[in-house]
C-alpha cells in the first residue's frame, strides 16, 4: 500500500473540505453615521449636487457607506443599488465605471419623484478569489440589506426596486425572501444561490440582464458546498424577465448613459414596467 499516496489523498480531501465548507458569516447591522467619515464622503461624492445625501458612513475596515440621490423622506419610489466586488468606502466613486456614476445615471433617468440609494453596506469580495466564489460575505450582508429596504419602505416609499450588480446580485438573491421590494433586478449575475425565480421565495418581479460579451458568462453555474452560486439567472429556464442589452459589452456598463438596460431599469424603478 502506498502510504505516501494515502497521505497526499488525505491532504487533498482536507483542503477540499476547507474549500467547500461554509465559513461563519456574522450578520452585519445597519451602516452607522460617523460624522468624520460622513464629512469625507460628502466631499467625495456630492460634486455640487445638492440632492446627494450621505445616509451612512462607517470607516471600520475598508469602510461601508449609504448614499442617496434625492430625498428618501418624500420620494414615491426608491431604487437601491447593491454593487459587487472591490467596492468600498474609497472606491465607490472616482471614475466613470464606479457605482456612484451608475447611481447618478439612474437618478438622471428616473425623475424627481424617485430616489436612488447606493448601498455599500457590506464587505465586498476583493478580486476573483475565494470570497467572490463563496457565499460567506453575501450571507453576512443580507440582513443589513433587508433592514435598509424595510427602513426605506417605512419612510413612505410606495414602490421599491433593488438592483444587484455582479456579486451584489448574490446578496440580493440571499436576501430576497425577506426583502420588502416590488422588483428585483439582477445585472451581470454569477448566480443568486437559487435554481429558479420560484426558489427565491419573493413576491417581487425578478428581472435579469447579461450582455453577450460580458466576461461573467464564463463563470460556471454550479454549486459545490459553499463554492459557486448556482443556476444562471439569465437562462430562460430560470424564469426571470429579460431586460434589453443591445450593444452592451462591458461588465460595468449596464447603468451608464445611453445603455438600453439603464432606460429599462429606470422604467422599473418608476413602477411603469410590465412583463415583456
Amino acid at each position: 500500500m502506498d502510504l505516501s499516496g494515502l497521505g497526499i489523498a488525505s491532504l487533498l480531501l482536507s483542503l477540499l473540505v476547507i474549500a467547500v465548507r461554509p465559513l461563519p458569516a456574522p450578520a452585519l447591522g445597519p451602516v452607522g453615521l460617523d460624522p468624520v467619515c460622513a464629512a469625507f464622503l460628502t466631499t467625495k461624492v456630492t460634486d455640487g449636487d445638492e440632492r446627494v445625501r450621505v445616509l451612512g458612513c462607517d470607516p471600520a475596515g475598508r469602510g461601508r457607506a449609504v448614499v442617496a440621490i434625492g430625498d428618501v423622506a418624500t420620494a414615491a419610489n426608491v431604487v437601491v443599488l447593491v454593487p459587487g466586488s472591490d467596492i468600498d468606502l474609497h472606491t465607490l466613486d472616482g471614475s466613470p465605471r464606479r457605482p456612484m456614476t451608475w447611481a447618478r445615471s439612474l437618478a438622471a433617468s428616473v425623475g424627481r419623484d424617485t430616489v436612488v440609494v447606493l448601498w455599500v453596506g457590506y464587505e465586498t469580495p476583493q478580486g476573483l478569489g475565494y470570497d467572490a466564489a463563496a457565499g460567506r460575505l453575501a450571507r453576512a450582508a443580507a440582513p443589513a440589506l433587508v433592514a435598509e429596504v424595510a427602513a426605506l419602505r417605512a419612510g413612505g416609499a410606495r414602490h421599491v426596486t433593488v438592483v444587484g450588480h455582479s456579486y451584489g446580485s448574490v446578496v440580493v438573491g440571499i436576501a430576497a425572501p425577506a426583502l420588502d421590494a416590488d422588483d428585483l433586478v439582477l445585472l451581470a449575475s454569477p448566480g443568486v444561490r437559487a435554481e429558479s425565480v420560484e426558489d427565491l421565495h419573493t413576491r417581487a418581479r425578478v428581472w435579469v440582464a447579461r450582455a453577450g460579451q460580458d466576461w461573467i458568462r464564463f463563470v460556471p453555474h454550479v454549486r459545490l458546498g459553499d463554492l459557486g452560486h448556482g443556476a444562471d439567472p439569465a437562462a430562460p429556464g430560470f424564469g426571470a424577465r429579460p431586460l434589453p442589452v443591445d450593444g452592451l459589452r462591458a461588465h460595468d456598463g449596464y447603468l451608464l448613459p445611453g445603455s438600453p438596460t439603464l432606460a429599462a431599469v429606470a422604467g422599473i424603478a418608476r413602477g411603469e414596467a410590465t412583463r415583456p
